[in-house]
């Protein structure tokens, strides 16, 4: 479903808990990339993402139950898309659920040739999830011998890395 307005802020804490259930699940409490105030990603990263030109935003509804969400940007000019941000909540992980929404935007988007999206090395259950379950390829690894050329935020001494994906349809 598209995001209500009045949905936004939950949406922004729901991601916000399952980013950190990653982080933490991987590593406890010794990861310490925190964004904001203990949190693996930032409320103002969602938001940008949110309010990006040609993003679109999604709520993962389930059974009644909002269970995660997405966000995309797509660009019809070049027939590209970014998946921005794609999550599910940790308690309802292995049901498929994730897959479908990922199955529900690329049936959305037929237009779309090249889809693109990154996430960290540490995250063993996304790089399964994007190589294995969505047919993505990893196409470059960002670190700090390789920073990301478009990431102005990142402390290119202190990049831990992030695989870059790629998904030609």
């Amino acid at each position: 479903m598209p995001l209500e307005e009045d949905d936004r802020e939950q949406f922004i804490a729901d991601n916000q808990e399952a980013f950190l259930y990653g982080a933490t699940q991987e590593f406890g409490m010794r990861d310490d990339h925190f964004e904001e105030d203990g949190e693996i990603i930032s409320k103002e990263t969602i938001r940008n993402a949110i309010d990006a030109p040609g993003a679109e935003t999604y709520r993962i509804v389930c059974d009644g139950q909002k269970v995660g969400g997405v966000v995309i940007n797509l660009n019809s000019e070049t027939q590209t898309g970014d998946l921005e941000l794609l999550f599910v909540s940790p308690h309802v992980h292995s049901r498929g659920i994730g897959f479908a929404a990922w199955q529900a935007i690329e049936q959305m988007h037929p237009e779309i040739r090249v889809w693109e999206t990154v996430t960290p090395y540490f995250e063993k259950r996304n790089i399964h999830f994007y190589v294995n379950r969505c047919g993505f390829h990893i196409v470059e690894f960002f670190n700090s011998h390789h920073p990301d050329p478009h990431d102005q935020s990142s402390d290119d001494d202190d990049s831990d890395g992030m695989f870059r994906f790629q998904k030609v349809m």
